[in-house]
């Protein structure tokens, strides 16, 4: 077991959706006011659907008075390290210390690259992330009289003016999963910041002991990192809350525990109930010694799950590969409640079943398992918006209430260009990476061609439901100017009901298991 000692903090990961600008400024003053330490914005230059982060950052930093506020994580590729070196200082100077520096070295290639980015290879933008980390600590460095210098293989600067310098000493966080990138982490990082969706049981026990080692190499002690966790809201009652957060500081050493929230009452119910209940406890084993506390052997604890432990074998040719998966996929019960057809089902293409040899990682099980649990949020939204327009035919609710629920919606927030669990993963589950339109159905057409008629039918259905979810919101405004006529919203409300729920269920039997096969991105499993 390895507690460090950290003084806990706790924090918010708020989606910077460029749709709702006000809304995620609000939820950041929010954690301000209620008394959280931290909030954090994903960084993704390359996603239009997302508000330029360092611009938010500095929006935010000025409508707060006592947050810290970072970059969860900055993508490197897309900022060149001297300025960052500047407006991070910059900012922490504005904001009276409030500044801290998440970074990560990138990914998503293609789109780094169409933004005019330089395309790297996983090993090339460690060692870029490495130089990176040297520039701006070279650059805030300025008890040093002499200019700086620096000839790397990736920046280089040739007489740079040091300063301005932070007002307090900035963390650097970075954002860590393999063992090069760990390793920098342990010889160079402040902080270790990784997402939990995306950790096996054993990975923080594993990265810690990768961190803790290199960190001994080079003289370091391995309670100067600082370690971060991203978390998706739990299950359960405050209680459960409690009781994990305080596992994972005890356990796992975790100091700063940042949930991925765009809700306010989670936000509220973090600051009351869950952040002061897990330092108490923390506190109390802490004084009663039960936990070795400064860093103790991260060697004792349980070893991670291998590649080769993580992997489910096939079960027998007679079994279905979703039975072979251990994933049920959602059928579509054929129920229709629309007059109209959003598009002939006859016309569907397939791919072919895998065969009964594939075998799948437990992390590829999640994945795949991944989606099938954002389409049933999903699913409720629906019953919820179909609710809410019942009210609205009883007049318990106006049709403004309603258009401001659906557009509270993760399924209205979506625009449906490239899949209904694109949005939901990207704003909640792997905010940490982006995942954005443009990398997982492409990723997985080049990964098997087979899936490219599948991904194009995918692509066509969604045009229709983002129509459809429009038609529904342009009935509900028209309904403001016909009150008493309900039919064109029962008739808008069915045909997405009929076009969500058919084309959920197509998605999943198509996609879950290429999904659990080959990973949201190259090289995941």
């Amino acid at each position: 077991m390895s507690d460090y000692g950290h003084d806990l903090q706790f924090g918010v990961f708020i989606t910077p959706a460029s749709h709702g600008g006000g809304q995620v400024v609000e939820l950041a003053a929010l954690a301000d006011r209620v008394g959280l330490d931290l909030v954090s914005f994903q960084d993704h230059p390359y996603q239009p659907r997302f508000l330029d982060t360092w611009t938010l950052m500095s929006f935010v930093a000025a409508r707060t008075s006592r947050v810290r506020i970072t970059a969860n994580v900055l993508n490197l590729p897309l900022r060149e390290p001297a300025v960052v070196a500047r407006a991070v200082a910059s900012l922490d100077i504005l904001s009276g210390g409030r500044a801290e520096l998440g970074i990560g070295a990138g990914g998503f290639w293609d789109a780094i690259e169409a933004m005019g980015g330089r395309r790297l290879s996983p090993g090339q933008s460690v060692d870029a992330l490495e130089e990176a980390i040297d520039v701006i600590r070279s650059l805030w460095d300025v008890e040093q009289p002499e200019k700086v210098r620096f000839d790397g293989s990736y920046y280089r600067l040739d007489g740079a003016a040091r300063g301005p310098a932070p007002l307090h000493d900035v963390g650097i966080w970075i954002g860590a999963y393999k063992p090069r990138m760990l390793s920098l982490t342990g010889r160079k990082g402040d902080g270790w910041l990784p997402s939990l969706p995306y950790l096996q049981p054993g990975d923080l026990a594993a990265g810690n002991k990768a961190i803790d080692e290199a960190a001994v190499e080079v003289g370091r002690a391995p309670s100067e990192i600082r370690r971060l966790l991203n978390v998706a809201a739990l299950d359960g009652p405050p209680e459960q809350w409690v009781e994990e957060l305080t596992r994972y500081a005890l356990e796992d050493g975790i100091g700063t525990f940042i949930l991925m929230a765009d809700d306010a009452n989670a936000i509220q119910l973090l600051a009351s109930d869950v952040a002061p209940a897990v330092r108490e406890q923390v506190a109390a084993e802490r004084a009663r010694g039960s936990i070795g506390g400064g860093g103790s052997s991260s060697a004792e604890r349980s070893e991670p799950v291998s590649d080769t432990d993580a992997t489910v074998q096939p079960s027998g040719a007679d079994q279905s590969e979703y039975e072979r998966l251990g994933i049920r996929p959602t059928p579509d019960d054929g129920t229709r409640l629309s007059a109209t057809a959003p598009w002939d089902e006859a016309t569907r293409p397939h791919r072919a079943e895998s065969g009964p040899d594939v075998a799948y990682t437990k992390r590829g099980r999640l994945v795949g398992q991944h989606l099938v649990d954002v389409h049933d949020m999903l699913r409720k939204e629906l019953s919820e918006l179909r609710e809410i327009l019942a009210q609205v035919r009883d007049g318990v609710v106006t049709a403004g209430d309603a258009r401001s629920a659906l557009n509270d919606m993760t399924l209205r927030q979506n625009d449906w260009t490239l899949g209904a669990f694109c949005s939901r993963y990207c704003g909640v589950v792997a905010q940490h990476h982006g995942l954005e339109d443009e990398a997982v159905f492409p990723h997985l057409a080049r990964s098997d061609r087979s899936l490219e008629p599948v991904i194009e039918r995918l692509a066509d259905e969604h045009l229709v439901i983002h129509d459809a979810i429009q038609q529904v919101d342009r009935a509900l405004v028209d309904h403001i100017n016909h009150p008493d006529d309900y039919e064109p919203i029962q008739a808008a409300i069915d045909f997405l009901t009929d076009s969500l729920l058919s084309h959920l269920s197509y998605e999943e039997y198509e996609i879950v298991e290429p999904l659990a096969r080959l990973g949201f991105y190259p090289g995941q499993l």
